[in-house]
């Protein structure tokens, strides 16, 4: 990032490169699933990057302070938006040529997937983006707690509360075994 601040192409493509599409994951799932929205915002960051070099905190790490942004992004969004959109989910499959067990564990992941996406929308948007960054993006407590600005402590009571609330609210996943590969996942 000190390179782009010096108009390094090079350095601002790698940078680019890195982390374009883990920043558009994010903003797709922190931003009602809409890809479109999730690619202006991923622009943006990356625009104010170019613009605003003399921002960055070398004392930080870049993928700490770039999700920093981004968080700070959505929590702007979300002011925007009063109500969030509804979110519609699609179970799609292509069973050509699958078993009909594997036909079946594949929808049941399908609608795991449906119902936990919809969970974590009901969530604060501070419990919903820390579940995103740690178990989805694959930030470190450490990395969360300096990208949302507060305590480790509080990082982990977060985790702690929304894998409680993902417990409770997936249990009817329980029979088919998803519920404790996510479990398993998680921890």
């Amino acid at each position: 990032m000190v390179l782009v601040g010096k108009k390094d192409q090079q350095a601002f493509s790698e940078l680019y490169d890195r982390y374009s599409d883990r920043l558009v994951n994010y903003f797709y799932r922190m931003l009602w699933q809409d890809g479109e929205k999730a690619q202006d915002f991923m622009q943006d960051l990356f625009s104010k990057l170019i613009h605003k070099p003399h921002l960055y905190d070398e004392k930080r790490a870049f993928k700490t302070w770039v999700f920093s942004i981004a968080n700070n992004m959505c929590k702007n969004e979300y002011r925007k938006q009063e109500i969030r959109k509804n979110t519609s989910y699609e179970v799609k499959y292509d069973v050509a040529g699958e078993t009909g067990a594997e036909m079946e564990q594949a929808l049941d992941w399908s609608a795991f997937n449906a119902k936990l996406d919809e969970v974590l929308e009901e969530l604060d948007d501070k419990k919903r983006s820390t579940f995103e960054m740690r178990y989805r993006e694959d930030l470190s407590i450490n990395e969360i707690s300096q990208a949302m600005d507060c305590s480790q402590g509080t990082v982990k009571s977060r985790l702690f509360y929304t894998l409680k609330i993902l417990n409770q609210r997936l249990k009817v996943f329980e029979g088919i075994g998803t519920l404790v590969a996510l479990i398993s996942w998680l921890y």
